[in-house]
């Protein structure tokens, strides 16, 4: 029996989306690529590969707050 990745499939069509050129989207098909991604973060999020980005994300944020003082 076949299984798929959940978080691998919305990668693939998060990548396929985002590479059509910007002014051949409409408003709808923008927006649907926006619900895309914000479930690919859901399915992504309690991972170890989405801690270890959140992670890393919180140390960039930190390191640039930082040096603007």
């Amino acid at each position: 029996m076949l299984t798929i990745n959940l978080g691998l499939l919305l990668a693939v069509i998060v990548i396929f989306r985002l590479r059509r050129r910007t002014h051949a989207r409409s408003r709808t098909d923008e927006k649907f690529t926006v619900v895309i991604v914000l479930a690919l973060g859901v399915v992504i999020a309690p991972t170890p590969l989405g801690e270890g980005i959140l992670d890393f994300l919180g140390q960039l944020v930190s390191g640039i707050s930082d040096s603007s003082r």
